[in-house]
């Protein structure tokens, strides 16, 4: 793959302090994206975006890769607080080594306000066409979850087995990129494909991506990861149960419905967050 991890130092154990340092140099004003051509004009910035959303994010990134749902691949994003029509995500990094100091602002056509120079990772059109399409929609991760892949690529469906996977029960499309760029290199990297993946996406909060990986969405950032994380569980769990069972017993629509975590992973997501936090660790 070629997401664009041109950073290959040692990461970084970050203090809290670490983390939100650095969140003040988020865009002031209007700047010149280096990718734009030069009669096009200039990107106006947001605004500098909430510390803690930022200190959230770059937090999320190495929760990710701590629960081994990214690796030196995939990305996360949210919303800016401050305007529906930007969104927040790294420079082309290893999630694992992101800080708040690497957090850039897109607008919805995934254009830098501020590129500066920095490279920008290949597939962030995923992102901003998935808030083009779904004004609902606040935090998005792409992943390569490795239990995952296998459901792409076959017919088995993936199912919700336990109830922290309930969401699942609302239905988990496949993305045919051949259906939009024909024999590709597999990645996300217009426009139009993120069109395309949007629309597969639908309403839903999940959608796999053949030979690929996944999109996860959700209302929040803690949402959002924490249906990352379980739903890459529930991949691994459904696998070692249909090697048991011709006929798992899954959640039925209804217990899918009801089984919806009531605080919507905060218990876990402190968790993971003070960990991620935590030098060390």
């Amino acid at each position: 793959m070629h997401h664009g991890d041109e950073n290959k130092t040692k990461p970084a154990r970050l203090t809290r302090r670490g983390f939100v340092a650095g969140s003040s140099m988020m865009l002031l004003g209007a700047a010149h994206d280096s990718s734009q051509s030069p009669g096009q004009s200039a990107l106006s910035s947001a605004g500098p975006a909430d510390p803690k959303l930022i200190q959230d994010l770059a937090a999320a990134n190495r929760i990710l890769a701590n629960q081994g749902v990214v690796d030196g691949y995939g990305h996360v994003s949210v919303r800016h607080n401050a305007n529906p029509n930007r969104y927040l995500l790294s420079r082309s990094l290893a999630p694992e080594l992101v800080t708040a100091e690497d957090i850039m602002e897109f607008d919805l056509e995934s254009n830098p306000v501020d590129a500066r120079g920095r490279a920008t990772y290949v597939e962030r059109f995923i992102h901003g066409q998935i808030y083009q399409s779904r004004p609902d929609v606040q935090a998005i991760v792409h992943s390569h979850s490795p239990s995952l892949i296998p459901f792409g690529a076959c017919s088995v469906t993936l199912r919700p087995l336990y109830h922290m996977a309930a969401f699942i029960g609302e239905g988990v499309p496949i993305f045919e990129i051949r259906k939009v760029a024909g024999m590709s290199d597999m990645l996300v990297r217009d426009a139009d494909r993120g069109r395309a993946l949007a629309r597969t996406l639908g309403n839903t909060s999940a959608a796999l991506m053949r030979g690929h990986g996944a999109v996860v969405v959700g209302p929040s950032l803690p949402v959002v990861v924490g249906r990352s994380v379980y739903l890459e569980i529930n991949a691994t769990l459904q696998a070692q149960a249909m090697a048991l069972s011709k006929n798992p017993e899954y959640l039925s629509p209804e217990e899918a419905v009801k089984a919806t975590p009531p605080d919507n992973y905060q218990r876990a997501w402190e968790l993971w967050k003070r960990k991620a936090l935590t030098p060390g660790k």
